[in-house]
């Protein structure tokens, strides 16, 4: 993983930074993780210079790409709204965790605070258990100082990033 560069973000952003940055370099298995907004806006990656790569490999390819973090936003603010939907239309009260297994690996999506989810994108053979300890973890060091305030930072951060990466 390529650490995102952190210089002129405030202390709260730059612990989600490295919160992040721990949970992939940990945790066995991890692909790709993405904290999603709850409009469905990509705040913070562990992998933002591959989304111009993803773009690319969408075109070469037309499966797309494996576990891109603009890829697995999408993916996740999808599942995050379905299943909150299935869980008020069965009122069984807030969604916390959802998890999928497939042939070729796992996605994970957990409820951070005010809507805003963290996915993983895990491999086939990760440990399913491990995951989903560590992103508790990491909802629960991180879901107090994602306030408005940081969440528009984190956006703002990355929309730069991206447009830094394009010229």
């Amino acid at each position: 993983m390529t650490a995102p560069s952190t210089f002129g973000l405030s202390s709260e952003a730059r612990n989600l930074h490295w919160l992040l940055t721990n949970l992939v370099e940990e945790v066995p298995g991890i692909q790709s993780v993405a904290v999603v907004s709850s409009d469905g806006l990509l705040l913070l990656s562990s992998d933002p210079g591959r989304n111009d790569a993803a773009r690319q490999s969408r075109e070469a390819k037309p499966t797309g790409p494996r576990g891109s973090a603009a890829d697995l936003a999408t993916i996740v603010s999808g599942i995050g709204s379905l299943t909150i939907g299935a869980a008020k239309l069965m009122e069984f009260g807030g969604v916390k965790h959802t998890m999928v297994a497939m042939d070729e690996g796992s996605l994970f999506v957990m409820s951070i605070s005010d809507g805003s989810l963290l996915g993983v994108h895990g491999s086939a053979d990760c440990d399913m258990n491990v995951v989903a300890y560590h992103m508790a973890l990491f909802v629960g060091r991180a879901g107090h100082v994602l306030t408005p305030e940081l969440r528009t930072e984190l956006r703002k951060s990355l929309e730069s990033e991206t447009a830094g990466s394009s010229r």
